[in-house]
């Protein structure tokens, strides 16, 4: 027979078991469309994909644009201007993979804006730009 004080351990190590195990989960797969939708409800303005296109192809006070390394139209290959590394396609009609994970979109835009922009980009910002590359169709 069970004691309640084995009964209670019993149920941590399950609880901790089943918290171990989901930690060990891969990351849900969103999609580029609730990627924007979170940008969009964060800026509480609609995304303009014109904008989000001047936006990637700009430079703005610093070296390079987005453009400069995923190129004008990010549909092909890019390439790193200071490693010469390749940079898959972008576009997410060209490339599946792209803007399929909140965290690693963040992560990439924290570095790619403070490079281009010298700051991290607004939530406007992100939403210009992913309206526009979600539109790029082949």
């Amino acid at each position: 027979m069970l004691t309640s004080w084995r009964l209670r351990a019993l149920r941590s190590l399950y609880v901790f078991g089943l918290i171990a195990g989901v930690a060990g989960l891969p990351a849900y797969a969103q999609s580029p469309a609730q990627i924007l939708n979170g940008y969009t409800a964060q800026s509480g303005a609609a995304p303009v994909p014109s904008r989000g296109q001047q936006f990637f192809t700009t430079r703005h006070g610093r070296e390079w644009a987005c453009a400069t390394c995923h190129g004008v139209t990010p549909t092909g290959n890019g390439q790193h201007a200071a490693t010469g590394k390749t940079i898959a396609p972008l576009a997410p009609a060209f490339n599946p993979e792209r803007f399929r994970d909140s965290a690693k979109t963040e992560k990439w835009f924290r570095r790619n804006c403070t490079d281009v922009v010298g700051r991290e980009c607004t939530a406007s910002e992100k939403a210009d730009i992913l309206s526009w590359l979600i539109a790029l169709k082949p």
